[in-house]
């Protein structure tokens, strides 16, 4: 028997902005396979007889290895079972779905990716800002603030990353803006730059913490804790 994946992305957090299709899908799901920002009210749209599996990994906490978390659902889906791999965000944005997507092929096992709402999209959202601007910022980027040892990743492209007419987005990189900060200002991005951490977007608990770019680095350092977080620098600002 071969069953089949849906790569269904939950959004930040808020079950409002689940989208139809996702929300379709975790109703009809035997099997839901889902990380730790997926958890919560997002569950309530599942079936009341679901097999619901936590698989999350969070920086610092035990969390299963992501080939036990490729085995457990080419494992599931091989029963036949209609399976969801629920992942936060939208799955295609640093969620290590490529690894899952092969373990998937290499078995024989159909998939669907159905997106969602990006986290770094909510996090503005939240803050009330826009990610672009039409004459300050023309260009968004993507990076990861950690590697896969939850160091600042090796041969970043600093030219880019201090460009002060980008929106930058770092994602996982709590524990390592502090570094970031002082390399970027060290590569010529004014210690001044807006700079904003987003704390549990999505949830009852959402923080915003507005700031610059050296003294956010500051405030990181001196009370760093547990609530995941997105971490915007560039122009964020009215002028």
């Amino acid at each position: 028997m071969s069953g089949f994946v849906s790569f269904v992305s939950s959004g930040p957090g808020d079950p409002e902005l689940l989208t139809l299709k996702a929300a379709r899908l975790l109703a009809e799901a035997e099997v839901v396979l889902f990380d730790d920002l997926s958890a919560g009210p997002i569950l309530s749209h599942c079936a009341a007889g679901a097999d619901l599996v936590a698989v999350g990994k969070r920086a610092g906490r035990p969390s299963p290895k992501q080939d036990h978390v490729s085995r457990l659902l080419v494992d599931h889906a091989l029963t036949g079972a209609k399976v969801v791999r629920l992942k936060s965000g939208d799955s295609g944005i640093f969620g290590r779905l490529e690894e899952e997507i092969a373990a998937l092929r290499a078995a024989g096992i159909g998939f669907e990716i159905v997106p969602g709402v990006p986290s770094a999209c909510a996090a503005a959202a939240a803050a009330g800002i826009p990610l672009t601007r039409r004459l300050s910022s023309r260009r968004v980027q993507f990076v990861t603030g950690a590697d896969m040892t939850g160091d600042l990743p090796e041969g970043l492209n600093w030219a880019a990353l201090a460009d002060p007419k980008a929106t930058t987005v770092v994602f996982m990189g709590k524990r390592t803006f502090p570094t970031l900060a002082a390399g970027l200002m060290a590569h010529g991005l004014p210690p001044g730059t807006p700079a904003m951490m987003a704390e549990a977007v999505g949830h009852p608990e959402q923080q915003i913490t507005r700031s610059t770019l050296a003294a956010l680095g500051d405030v990181i350092s001196a009370q760093a804790g547990n609530a995941p977080a997105l971490i915007l620098y560039g122009p964020l600002t009215e002028e």
